[in-house]
């Protein structure tokens, strides 16, 4: 690293956050490790954010969005503007233990073909329990995150992973001018896998760093865990995902686990009555997939393929018995 160069650009995407911000941005100041940068990507928020930032903390660089463009589009225009190398994100209902930085920085450096590593994220409000330790997804379609609602001393080891969630995850900046941003037609969720899955397509790989500690409110900004926009954007946003990343052969491999994974994930929110946003998601998510058709990031070889379905097979097990 040359000497006076950033060697972290931490990038914050907010929106209507002001009651979060304060304690994310007071974690920043305290770490350890102190070559990065803080960029916050403003959504159009209406609360006080901005003034919050332009008054308490002036070396933050805030870009100012009209109106809220979604979490992609916001962290890309974050990407876009960050002068290091790698590109740390971060939800502004964060607290960040004081060696979060460094640990994230050196372990991303230290390991070969790795596009992305992320931290390990523990619940703000019961700090014992584990809120995330890494994203994976199944030949179900379903995607879930590790240890979430265990206890986190359980998740000590370091661990390759499906895909980093963007809460709290470090890019290697060069990789992502190779394989493409985050695809700002998800808006929201499912962004940051379908990115991970996209970088395993190209050969890469993604780890979860237990020594990096962030603490995480969770639905900060969107509500509870389970409502109307969340679920009908996951519905669509899955759909759209399988449409980029698997080849029609692998789809055929998959459809029978697929339909039954969708058919339990239909089951299951009509039981917590969200059952017609899920449906409207699906519907969607069909019209989305149609009109772009020719959207497709497969630029991998037949073994980056297979490594990718047969860990999707074994990733079946896991999202039945997490």
């Amino acid at each position: 690293m040359e000497k006076n160069k950033i060697a972290v650009s931490v990038v914050i995407p907010n929106w209507n956050g002001k009651g979060y911000l304060e304690p994310c941005l007071d974690s920043l100041r305290k770490q350890s490790f102190r070559n990065f940068e803080i960029i916050v990507v403003d959504n159009g928020s209406k609360d006080e954010s901005i003034r919050l930032i332009e008054t308490k903390y002036p070396e933050v660089r805030l870009i100012k969005l009209k109106t809220n463009e979604g979490f992609c589009r916001a962290v890309n225009r974050g990407i876009h503007i960050s002068k290091a190398p790698y590109v740390l994100l971060l939800n502004n209902d964060t607290y960040a233990e004081k060696d979060f930085v460094k640990e994230m920085f050196l372990g991303i450096r230290k390991k070969k073909k790795c596009f992305s590593c992320q931290a390990k994220m523990m619940q703000m409000a019961n700090k014992e329990l584990m809120d995330d330790g890494g994203n994976f997804y199944s030949a179900l379609g379903w995607a879930f995150a590790v240890g979430k609602g265990k206890p986190e001393k359980w998740y000590e080891k370091e661990s390759e992973i499906f895909s980093s969630c963007a809460g709290a995850a470090i890019y290697r900046k060069s990789i992502l001018k190779k394989i493409g941003l985050f695809d700002e037609t998800h808006f929201a969720y499912l962004e940051d896998l379908d990115l991970g899955y996209r970088a395993k397509i190209y050969g890469y790989h993604n780890w979860f760093l237990p020594r990096a500690r962030v603490y995480h409110v969770g639905s900060g900004t969107t509500g509870a865990r389970y409502n109307s926009f969340k679920v009908r954007y996951s519905a669509r946003n899955n759909l759209y995902l399988l449409h980029k990343n698997m080849p029609w052969w692998q789809m055929i491999w998959n459809l029978p686990f697929l339909l039954c994974g969708f058919a339990v994930k239909g089951a299951f929110f009509q039981k917590k009555g969200f059952g017609k946003e899920y449906r409207q998601g699906l519907k969607e998510g069909i019209s989305l997939c149609r009109s772009r058709k020719n959207v497709k990031y497969r630029k991998g070889n037949f073994k980056n393929y297979l490594n990718i379905q047969i860990e999707l097979w074994k990733n079946i097990k896991k999202s039945v018995f997490r």
